[in-house]
């Protein structure tokens, strides 16, 4: 995969001074008539989504005195940088903001994290900041909507839109783990990137592994818990309440097949013992079909001896020790008795 053009590239013409014929007063001409200087700056502009720094500016013949009057109060640009400017003076695309956190950043940097994850279709929650690798050594400070992370690693391959350069999925994740205190947000980040084949739980271990270990615990945790089955937050509080109980740990998210046919994915499966675990969202069974889903995979499961608990996601959180309660109960009634004619896979990730 290709890196990036430099964003500090200028159009041909700004390089070399070959656009178009000398005008009086030194000026050279563009296409149609232009001065070159619009021609230059209108190119970068249009490579840029509009944002163009005031060393390219300057190297396109724009002086710092028409600078200055295009950005004051009234004037048809904007500074969203220091340094970096916005040739509109409407709100600013997320497109424009982070091709400018990557011209002020400089050469070499690369969006990661949440704004990188959301650039592959992940669906997180907008960053507060863009978060910005930049190759150590470099002296830059953070600024207005921009974070800058600095790195010895810097990531390649990476991938690009247009101007924009961000880190490949897996260490888009790893960086957003590391860079989130939360850890149900951690989860939820690490969660949805196996369970939507975004990268692979492989990949994921290499980054942990390869990468800092600094705000790490929080990576470490959720991809503990990934490696285990769990795909969701309400899984994984489930499974550290059966931890805490010391109860037999089950398998998330496995695959109950008779034959070659896929009965169902349990949320929580103890194959000892013929007991499943069912987590029903209010929200998934909102629709009628849903719910006839439901009904039937729990016929499916009950006809061949299969015992499905279900708990609501709040009931979780809220009653914790009634939930353990019913699951120690129920594998101690299952306990002894003969195994299910049921083929357990692991999940898939």
């Amino acid at each position: 995969m290709k890196l990036i053009e430099s964003a500090t590239q200028l159009p041909q013409a700004a390089r070399n001074g070959s656009a178009g014929s000398l005008l009086p007063g030194g000026q050279k001409s563009g296409a149609g008539g232009k001065p070159a200087t619009a021609v230059a700056a209108a190119e970068v502009l249009r490579r840029q989504h509009l944002v163009i720094t005031r060393k390219q500016a300057l190297a396109c013949g724009l002086t710092n005195d028409m600078l200055g009057r295009r950005t004051r109060s009234g004037g048809p640009w904007q500074r969203l940088l220091p340094g970096v400017f916005l040739a509109v003076t409407e709100t600013p695309t997320q497109d424009q903001r982070e091709t400018a956190a990557l011209l002020y950043a400089g050469p070499g940097s690369t969006i990661s994290g949440t704004a990188a994850l959301r650039r592959f279709g992940l669906r997180v929650a907008a960053p507060a900041k863009i978060d910005v690798l930049i190759p150590a050594g470099r002296r830059r400070q953070n600024a207005a909507f921009v974070a800058l992370h600095y790195t010895r690693r810097v990531p390649d391959p990476v991938c690009y839109e247009g101007p924009i350069q961000f880190a490949l999925p897996a260490r888009a994740v790893a960086d957003a783990a590391r860079w989130t205190d939360d850890l149900a947000s951690v989860r939820t980040i690490v969660a949805s990137a196996v369970q939507s084949r975004l990268c692979s739980i492989e990949q994921l271990v290499v980054e942990l592994r390869i990468g800092s270990r600094q705000g790490s615990a929080h990576f470490r945790a959720a991809l503990a818990e990934v490696v285990a089955g769990v795909r969701s937050i309400v899984e994984a509080e489930l499974r550290q309440l059966i931890i805490r109980a010391r109860l037999p740990e089950p398998i998330f998210n496995a695959r109950l097949l008779v034959g070659d046919d896929l009965i169902a994915i349990a949320d929580a499966w103890w194959p000892d013992y013929g007991v499943a675990v069912e987590v029903d969202s209010k929200a998934w069974h909102l629709l009628p079909e849903h719910w006839e889903q439901t009904m039937a995979r729990h016929a499916r499961m009950t006809a061949l001896g299969i015992l499905v608990l279900h708990f609501a996601p709040n009931q979780i959180k809220s009653e914790p020790e009634k939930v353990i309660a019913i699951i120690r109960q129920t594998l101690i009634n299952r306990s002894g008795r003969p195994p299910l004619p049921i083929r357990t896979l692991l999940p898939i990730g």
